[in-house]
């Protein structure tokens, strides 16, 4: 019996989406010099706190980047002690499947899902962000066979707690040529978390996009804490003090992994969801790297989400800058706290 999928259009490949949309000669120069400090920042070549900052969703272009331009005033006045990769998160994972998926699939959240509009949608986006900012930005690896669209543009792509189990996720990662965080699984096990750095970390051949390729290995791939959820549903937390010792001694027994590091996510279940814990939770992570050496030379950073407006809202309610997915934290408060991190972060 044929699959029951009718084969709508045929998309154009990241090559042509490429040659449609280049990039300029100034937004090449700005990704290299970001890469550069980034690689050196997981490589211990570089203390600075490297900061992911950004809307759970990047729901709506003008807020995006009115929320990145504002960021970037922020980071030239930080910039001795945090280096900052705005969050710019064009698909979205569901638990169930359902609802908003991001701009990929829908540039417009009230609108109906429209693919090739999205791919187009979400290069302009990532291409706007640096042009207007200069800063290159993150994403989430949702989709393996998606990244190329934009695998020029970004500065870090993260690989999602109900990702991490996966192959194509692993080993695609292990070609990115960027940093690839792997967040603990959902369930909280951290040992798959650390296979998936192995895997990321050394070379592979598989079948990707019709093509037999062929990777380097990715030495900058790392943990990424998010904290879990156990067998009755609840949040439970994995960035203290005591939980970072445990990665730092995961990372001792797997010797054979480069450029041991850890981000912390101080959102998901590390703040159960409650956005106004991360205030918190990213001072608390600072306090333990400043107290203890291994953690120091382990924790490379911290993720946080933040938008213009406090909490979240649903689609169609229209409040500008103001998340249609996880709350956030909003801007008041996050510059605020980026201000704190700089002043604490030694």
């Amino acid at each position: 019996m044929d699959m029951k999928m009718e084969f709508y259009r045929k998309l154009p490949t990241p090559k042509e989406i490429k040659e449609q949309f280049p990039l300029t000669d100034e937004i090449i120069k700005a990704r290299d010099e970001r890469d550069e400090v980034i690689k050196n920042i997981f490589e211990g070549k570089d203390d600075r706190l490297l900061l992911i900052i950004g809307p759970c969703s990047a729901d709506n272009e003008t807020s995006v980047l009115d929320y990145v331009t504002r960021l970037k005033e922020v980071a030239d006045k930080v910039s001795e002690k945090i280096f900052i990769i705005p969050r710019v998160y064009t698909n979205k994972p569901r638990t169930t499947g359902l609802g908003y998926k991001g701009m990929l699939h829908s540039p417009n959240p009230e609108d109906h899902e429209d693919m090739l509009k999205g791919i187009i949608a979400i290069r302009d986006l990532h291409t706007k962000v640096v042009a207007r900012t200069g800063l290159t930005a993150a994403e989430e690896m949702l989709y393996p066979e998606n990244h190329r669209y934009l695998s020029d543009l970004l500065a870090y792509i993260a690989i999602g707690a109900r990702s991490v189990e996966n192959q194509q996720h692993r080993i695609v990662a292990s070609g990115a040529g960027l940093p690839a965080g792997m967040k603990n699984p959902t369930a909280g096990d951290l040992t798959v978390m650390m296979n998936s750095i192995t895997a990321a970390q050394n070379s592979h051949t598989f079948l990707y996009r019709g093509w037999e390729a062929r990777t380097q290995g990715n030495p900058l791939s790392h943990a990424i804490l998010r904290g879990y959820v156990d067998k009755y549903g609840r949040s439970h937390p994995n960035y203290h003090y005591e939980d970072l010792l445990d990665v730092s001694a995961l990372y001792e027994e797997h010797s054979d992994l480069v450029n041991p590091a850890v981000i912390v996510d101080c959102n998901h279940n590390n703040s159960g969801k409650k956005f106004m814990e991360q205030i918190r939770i990213a001072k608390e992570v600072v306090a333990s790297r400043n107290h203890n050496n291994d953690i120091k030379k382990l924790v490379k950073g911290l993720m946080i989400e933040s938008y213009i407006e406090d909490g979240n809202q649903k689609i169609g309610e229209g409040v500008y800058g103001k998340s249609i997915t996880d709350p956030c934290l909003g801007w008041e408060k996050s510059e605020r706290l980026i201000y704190e991190l700089a002043d604490i972060w030694k």
